[in-house]
């Protein structure tokens, strides 16, 4: 057995540590059930490219603490910010490469990667989840696409990931209506691999991670390239235009009458402006 080691990510918002050839990258802000911070993003895509490079690493888990996996956006922080001050071109940009340096890289890295789902995927933190090549989910973990409800369009590459795995018609009824999925539907679906007991997901989950871990790396490197290609639709430019319609649709009004209903844990209502 390797010995363990760290991964230094820069921030609390995100851990890592690599043992037994698996990489484990857990997001770590449970008070707010893991929703992504611009430290965690940061971190995050420095230990993928530590992961990706390092030739102790067969297989990455990427994870959350507190029951949750990631609840994507922080909608209560974009309510606290007001706003970043930056013109649209640049948040437009800056989000582009956010994208591209995790939900991206986790898609193109040549070693697989596998989502562990304790508990509740949402929004960007379902793109994050659909983005690695095994999803396993505890029994009572939920998805739910959840950009309509905040008057958003979508992001983190998760239109391209849905529609390659379950096709077009049902990514459409799950972004438009972004109602929540049972682990169970979700599996149903193809969304979501295998689903365990509570108690038994980190076991059968790291069982697996060990095996492919120990695999034929090269066999993998070249299944996931293959597998991608044959995937319809050029992701980067999926990511790209989603980057561009997320920022246009954050300065919307509806928008930002959804942010503070849920605040106030209110139903929003929508204008169409």
């Amino acid at each position: 057995m390797s010995e363990s080691r760290t991964i230094e990510t820069g921030s609390d918002d995100i851990l890592g540590r690599i043992e037994n050839r698996i990489a484990v990258l857990t997001m770590n802000r449970p008070k707010r059930r893991n929703a992504l911070s611009g430290a965690m993003l940061v971190g995050l895509e420095r230990a993928l490219i530590e992961a990706e490079s390092s030739p102790d690493v067969g297989c990455i888990v990427l994870t959350g603490t507190g029951g949750a996996f990631c609840a994507g956006g922080d909608v209560k922080g974009m309510a606290e910010s007001g706003g970043t001050g930056r013109g649209i071109d640049d948040a437009i940009h800056r989000q582009r490469l956010a994208q591209r340096g995790t939900a991206g890289r986790i898609y193109e890295m040549p070693k697989p990667v596998i989502a562990m789902l304790p508990g509740a995927a949402a929004g960007a933190g379902l793109g994050l989840a659909l983005a690695c090549d095994l999803r396993f989910a505890s029994e009572n973990a939920i998805m739910t696409t959840a950009f309509a409800n905040i008057g958003f369009s979508g992001d983190w590459g998760g239109t391209f990931f849905m529609t390659g795995l379950i096709g077009a018609a049902k990514t459409r009824e799950l972004y438009y209506l972004s109602e929540k999925i049972s682990a169970v539907e979700a599996e149903r679906l193809g969304l979501v691999n295998r689903v365990f007991s509570e108690d038994q997901l980190e076991k059968e989950t790291m069982a697996i991670a060990q095996r492919i871990a120990t695999g034929p790396t090269v066999a993998y490197r070249y299944m996931k390239e293959n597998i991608n290609r044959a995937v319809s639709g050029d992701m980067g430019e999926c990511m790209d235009l989603e980057a561009t319609h997320h920022v246009h649709t954050s300065l919307t009004k509806d928008h930002k009458a959804a942010v503070q209903a849920f605040i106030e844990k209110k139903k929003p209502s929508f204008e169409g402006r």
